[in-house]
């Protein structure tokens, strides 16, 4: 966004009266006058409440308030910037930013528009400034048809308001004024002060009035600094330039381009008739009219204003009456509005001469004097006689002496009536240009054959009149020459210098031409064309009765994206692809560069009409195998395999066919989708239905339906024993219950466990633990092993009979304890000698007594073959390790 719109915002003046800024509702910011002053009707501001208040305060406190104000119109222009343009596309940015910007001017001048019923002419006008002020490359310098920049020095027209860079309006006020002044004498040049146009309008400045510095377009800051929250080349301050017509009120509005609008101020008036009641209206509306009669009288004195209140003098009164003219003679009926007319008949009336009669038409008054009474002078004014008005004055004689025509010479007639005859004397004549001289007679003009060859003021042509005096008049040839524009010829006389900009104006419109700019002449090519609003109004180009809508646009319409709708032929349904009638197809078979050194060509693209695309809508298919019922397309409708397995139950009844879904042929009418047909696989397999518990036999059958045949093979099981091998009939083992399982498993023979006791069991072969009813007869001791009986096994084991030990046995008993004793005491003795013989024999090996008998006493102690050898194998046993070592680390290398 170019510039803030606190730009056109009325921001809060240095006196309260002032509008003041505040947010829309919309996207911009509005005008809301504060016209009135404090009583009804009052326009300017009213006294302070605060009487003490000093002027300087006062100021100071507005100057204050005004800065806030500003800070806060520049703070929500910001925050409305960044939040209506911060999530638009570059590909839209521009669209949406003109739109919302045009939302913005609109909603400025809102106040305007709704609370204004008088001249808009002047708001539109600002408006369009204000929007091309803030349009890049709207504002255009006539002078050298270039766009004006923020940042250039420009200089605005008081009559048309249009903008001129500074240096090109000071060479146009030089040239125009050196112009006007170059066909002027010496003496004359620098006596008077030619004025100069402004190239547009022709609004004429005086000499003083040419820019030098650069002002604001208020006039109230020289040089106003670049600001991008400004409009350009605007200062930020209040216009306060008076409005036009003057009403004595100032603009409100920020230092803006263009006129001022219609003055907002709020003011009591009546009507034009001054019958109804004030009321408050704009003071640029503020003449209005309550609609009631007139009623004032019309000039002609008898009727009444029937028109409704208006501005003005009443209009003539309109009605018809008969009236006379002015001398009486004649009646008819005239407007009301011109009673006095004149009728086409002479007066007739008899002068006071009595002789003549009055020549005038319909006069008004009386006739007068008779012409020819009183002195009156003969022909050539010499004499003068008093005669009746019925004579004639006669010629007095004399010479006539008139001055002829030619103004030098005399006639030489006596004096008579009418006019002199022409000069026919002879005299030496010099022609216009002097350079040729010739007798001939003095009423006839003497004009050379010359020419001229002296340049006119243009400097281009010759003059080429013959006999010119010198005094060549300006050239009345046109210039013709090429406008800056390019498209027009200069329509002036020749001239020197560059001729005027070219003064006409071009529409640079869209496609439909209902949204246009206006331009001066040569920018339309350079000028975008405007972004048009409406719709695309070509007809389509495709099948379609009407196209997609879109906007106004240039070049081919974009391509049409609605469904093609065609009726296919192979099944009749509507072809639901986008149009492609228009479509772009990449050209082929192109000339192909001949070497490395010919560019290629970039590709060719044709715009062609494709065929419609396979028909995409689904029909429910079942597949070939029936397991499911899908959508397919209708192109593709068909016979098709689901890619599942196919699942139907073979002849086996056992197994499934695992062939991919396929066409089965169904031979008998009630057959299932679950029953295989011919195009199944036929099932190879053994039979692999479940045996029998206990049967580790294959079925030798192939796979079949039903039952599997009993097994007839032997089975090898052990006994309950598990010494003999028996073998049984598997079918026997499977089909018998606990009973005979029991009575197959016996190999009859005498069971070979033992009993817990330690004895055999006497049961015969059978199944689980023996029976612990053990009689066989076992031999009892008492404890001293003396007394010895034999008993049953089971009563033994149950502690039901037990042997004690009689006295022989408890005799024998104490005697084995005391040799026991006896022993023990003799161990003890032996023991001790020994230990003393020890003692003996070490003290003398201390002494080194009987070193013979040392070695008797010594024990010899025999060497085994390991505390021999035992460094020499272990030294072997460390290379064998090393060697493995190395062995196993190469190999696995």
């Amino acid at each position: 966004m170019e510039a803030s719109w606190r730009q056109v915002a009325g921001g809060r003046g240095r006196a309260r009266g002032r509008a003041t800024a505040a947010p829309s509702s919309g996207n911009g910011i509005h005008l809301r006058g504060a016209g009135g002053g404090r009583e009804k009707g009052a326009a300017g501001p009213g006294p302070s409440p605060r009487g003490a208040a000093t002027p300087a305060a006062a100021e100071l406190m507005s100057q204050r308030k005004f800065e806030e104000i500003k800070k806060a119109n520049q703070a929500a222009a910001k925050k409305l910037v960044e939040e209506h343009f911060s999530s638009s596309s570059e590909e839209e940015g521009d669209e949406d930013f003109e739109g919302k910007r045009g939302k913005i001017v609109a909603n400025t001048f809102t106040s305007y528009t709704t609370q204004t019923d008088g001249d808009m002419r002047e708001l539109e006008r600002t408006r369009q400034y204000v929007h091309e002020a803030f349009q890049a490359g709207a504002m255009t310098c006539l002078i050298c048809i270039a766009s004006v920049k923020r940042n250039q020095a420009v200089w605005s027209c008081s009559g048309c308001f249009c903008i001129f860079h500074m240096p090109c309006i000071q060479k146009w006020a030089k040239d125009s004024q050196f112009l006007v002044s170059s066909p002027l004498t010496d003496d004359d040049f620098g006596k008077r002060d030619y004025p100069w146009p402004c190239p547009k309008c022709r609004f004429e400045y005086k000499r003083s009035d040419t820019p030098s510095r650069y002002y604001c377009y208020c006039g109230k800051v020289e040089d106003p600094p670049l600001d991008p929250w400004l409009v350009p080349h605007s200062c930020g301050q209040v216009c306060e330039r008076e409005f036009k017509p003057p009403c004595g009120h100032k603009c409100l509005l920020l230092c803006h381009p263009g006129p001022c609008p219609p003055c907002p101020k709020m003011v009591t008036t009546t009507c034009y008739c001054k019958k109804a009641k004030p009321i408050p209206r704009r003071c640029s509306a503020k003449e209005w009219s309550c609609q009631q009669p007139c009623g004032r009288k019309l000039l002609c004195g008898q009727h009444k204003c029937e028109n409704p209140c208006h501005a003005g003098n009443c209009p003539p009164c309109p009605r018809v009456s008969r009236q006379k003219c002015v001398c009486g003679k004649q009646v008819a009926e005239r407007s009301c509005a011109s009673p006095r007319w004149h009728c086409d008949q002479v007066c007739g009336k008899t002068l006071p001469c009595g002789n003549h009669t009055c020549e005038q038409v319909c006069h008004v008054g009386a006739c007068g004097e008779c012409p020819r009474s009183g002195k009156r002078f003969c022909p050539c004014q010499k004499s003068k006689f008093s005669l009746p008005c019925t004579e004639d004055v006669p010629t007095c004689g004399d010479s006539c002496d008139k001055v002829l025509e030619c103004g030098i010479h005399r006639c030489s007639q006596r004096c008579h009536r009418g006019p002199c005859e022409t000069c026919r004397q002879e005299v030496e004549k010099h022609c216009r240009c002097g350079k040729h001289t010739k007798r001939m007679p003095c009423h006839k003009p003497y004009l050379c054959e010359t020419k001229c060859v002296k340049m006119r003021d243009c400097q281009k042509h010759q003059c080429r009149r013959k006999c010119c005096p010198g005094n060549c008049p300006p050239c009345d040839q046109n210039c013709g020459r090429t406008l800056g524009c390019r498209n027009h010829k200069c329509p002036s006389v020749c001239h020197r210098g560059s001729c005027y900009p070219c003064p006409e104006t071009v529409d640079v419109k869209c496609n439909c031409g209902n949204t246009k700019v206006t331009v001066p002449c040569g920018r339309e090519r350079t000028t975008r064309p405007p972004k048009c609003k409406e719709q695309c109004s070509r007809p389509p180009t495709c099948h379609h009765t009407s196209q997609e809508k879109h906007r106004c646009h240039f070049g081919s319409c974009p391509p049409c994206h609605q469904p093609c709708q065609k009726v296919l032929e192979k099944c009749g349904h509507l072809c639901p692809a986008p149009c492609h009638d228009q479509a772009l197809i990449k050209q082929t078979g192109r000339h192909q560069p001949t070497g490395p050194w010919e560019q290629p060509s970039e590709p060719a693209f044709i715009q062609t009409a494709l065929p419609c695309p396979p028909c995409q809508v689904p029909i429910p298919t079942e597949c070939l195998g029936k397991h499911e019922v899908s959508p397919l397309p209708c192109h593709a409708v068909g016979p098709y395999s689901c890619k599942r397995v196919c699942g139907r139950t073979l002849d086996c009844q056992n197994h499934m066919c695992m062939k991919e879904c396929h066409k089965v042929t169904e031979i008998d009418a009630c057959v299932g989708k679950n029953k295989a047909g011919p195009e199944c696989l036929q099932c190879e397999e053994g039979c692999s239905k479940s045996r029998p518990l206990g049967c580790p036999h294959p079925c030798v059958l192939p796979c079949h339906p039903g039952e599997c045949p009993p097994c007839v093979q032997m089975l090898r099981i052990k006994c309950h024993c598990k010494i003999t091998s028996l073998y049984v009939e598997c079918r026997k083992i499977t089909t018998a219950d606990v009973n005979e399982k029991n009575l197959l498993s016996c190999c009859k023979n005498q069971c070979p466990k033992e009993l817990p006791c330690g004895h055999r069991c006497k049961e015969m072969c059978h199944p689980g633990e023996c029976p612990f009813n053990c009689n066989q007869k076992v031999k009892l001791r008492c404890p001293c092993k003396r007394i010895k009986k034999e008993l049953q096994c089971n009563k033994v084991r149950e502690n039901q009979i037990s042997i004690e030990c009689d006295t022989t046995c408890k005799e024998m008993k104490r005697k084995a304890s005391e040799i026991k004793e006896a022993e023990a005491k003799a161990a003890l003795e032996e023991e001790k000698r020994r230990q003393q013989a020890e003692l003996e024999a070490f003290e003398n090996r201390l002494k080194g007594r009987r070193k013979k008998n040392r070695k008797r006493d010594e024990v010899a102690v025999e060497l085994t073959l390991w505390q021999k050898y035992k460094y020499y194998l272990l030294s072997a046993c460390t290379v064998v390790v090393l060697v493995f070592a190395w062995y196993i680390a190469h190999d696995g290398a």
